[in-house]
């Protein structure tokens, strides 16, 4: 019994030290690829001239919005200052239960009007739409029976206007130019269906007609982890993924979109909780299966602003949403596994996402167990044990670090010496603690989720300091 119990850690170890190795090496590339774009963008960026002038890509920007009374009024506000010409803004009020409705019609001294709006995807029906033409673009309001916040985007698709559409999180700001600097690959190359941004958390910033006036840490820990993970993410792997046309996620919070393409590929799938990466998956598969040439990319320096949650346990929900999201969206579309009709999508991209995000928190748990059984069993060499993890922890810590460092840096973005200390510590902290116990949030995610798919997964929200 016992050499049956030595030959089965022999090989979880082998699996364990190719999984970290395989992760390792990937975090390392994409962390080392994202920063070099990074500072040769700021370079170009101070030796040539920005790509202004009279060129403008008209673009709707759809808020979905459930219960956001607090945040919506400061948002829509954040919209208007935006430096762009030719756009309107199309809220959708999914059936709030507050006065998300009256708060945008007293603010924006909005009008009921009679506008059929036609199906081109599928959505709830409208109940009232409101208009105002009083501001510096067009605002329209639509009030429409629940449906989930896939099908308010699918309304404001088929309310807008204009040939590519903005989906933004109604809790979110807009910095100055991101409009501007999302739409810059569509004016570059025409085969541009879809373009990410940056999403960076708002806690702790100071925004002023949508630029930053000051910026700190936020004093909570939890949002201070947050800080360090979201830039990890999304200067590494989408960088790095945007490379190869591989980026199969774009942020709900900010992303364009060509509005011809999506309707053609179905839209917003109102069944998942990751509408986002589902609808990217979706575009992917259908250009390449219809022969249409196109690029999905992502834009390092346009900026979206979000809250984040300040609570462990909006947290929890929030990355237990996702998890499922991710499930559901590689279930709907594992036909592209390792599948060369998809190119380095199905063949790089679904993979990575297979196994280090769908699959990784029931490794890492999995992995906690056997240690823990080979411990009890006195089959596990302690001192390497300790020596491996806190070789795991430090190693992803300096990436971590290297990639809010070159993201702060190359934003001209100044921190204090207490903020610079705390993201050392915290950067710790969040690889060695958090990371743990979102990955038993997400092992347990998929445990009973169908009673709850179309739930906005409601977090507590505060009033956006917008000025």
């Amino acid at each position: 019994m016992m050499d049956a119990y030595k030959q089965f850690f022999e090989y979880v170890g082998v699996f364990f030290i190719l999984y970290m190795i395989g992760y390792a090496s990937f975090l390392f590339l994409a962390v080392t690829v994202g920063s070099s774009m990074l500072y040769q963008m700021k370079r170009r960026n101070r030796l040539k001239s920005e790509l202004l002038g009279e060129y403008y890509v008209p673009v709707t920007i759809v808020v979905p919005a459930y219960n956001e009374e607090v945040t919506i009024e400061a948002s829509i506000r954040s919209l208007l200052a935006l430096e762009y010409k030719l756009y309107e803004i199309v809220i959708v009020d999914d059936g709030s239960k507050d006065n998300t409705s009256k708060v945008v019609c007293e603010a924006f001294n909005m009008k009921a009007i009679s506008r059929p709006i036609q199906r081109k995807v599928p959505c709830q029906p409208e109940e009232a739409v409101y208009e105002s033409y009083e501001w510096k673009v067009p605002i329209t309001l639509i009030r429409k029976k629940n449906g989930g916040k896939a099908d308010a985007l699918n309304m404001g698709i088929n309310a807008s206007k204009y040939p590519y559409f903005i989906c933004m999180d109604a809790d979110s700001v807009l910095q100055y130019d991101s409009l501007e600097k999302i739409v810059r690959p569509v004016l570059e190359d025409s085969r541009v269906v879809a373009v990410g941004g940056v999403v960076r958390p708002c806690n702790g910033a100071e925004i002023k007609n949508g630029r930053v006036v000051s910026y700190h840490m936020p004093k909570k820990i939890i949002p201070s982890m947050q800080v360090l993970e979201y830039d990890r993410s999304f200067l590494a792997a989408r960088i790095l993924f945007d490379r190869f046309n591989g980026s199969i996620i774009i942020s709900g919070a900010f992303g364009l979109f060509k509005k011809n393409v999506v309707i053609d590929a179905g839209g917003y799938d109102a069944s998942t909780m990751g509408e986002d990466m589902e609808l990217v998956v979706k575009m992917h598969a259908y250009c390449r299966e219809n022969g249409i040439p196109y690029r999905i990319r992502y834009a390092t320096d346009a900026v979206c602003w979000t809250q984040v949650p300040e609570k462990m346990k909006d947290l929890c929900k929030q990355r237990r949403r996702w998890h499922i999201g991710l499930f559901q969206s590689m279930v709907m579309h594992r036909r592209m596994f390792i599948n060369h009709k998809y190119g380095l999508v199905g063949m790089v991209s679904y993979l990575y996402f297979l196994i280090y995000e769908l699959l990784s928190p029931y490794i890492e748990v999995f992995g906690i167990l056997t240690v823990a059984l080979a411990f009890w069993v006195d089959l596990i060499n302690v001192p390497f044990m300790i020596l491996f993890y806190v070789t795991y922890v430090v190693y992803s810590a300096i990436l971590s670090l290297t990639a809010f460092f070159a993201r702060v840096h190359t934003i001209d973005m100044k921190l204090t010496f207490s903020d610079f200390v705390k993201a050392i510590v915290l950067c710790l902290v969040e690889v060695s603690c958090l990371r743990m116990i979102l990955a038993w949030i997400r092992t347990t995610a998929l445990f009973g989720y169908k009673k709850k798919k179309h739930s906005w997964g409601r977090i507590e929200r505060k009033q956006i300091q917008f000025k």
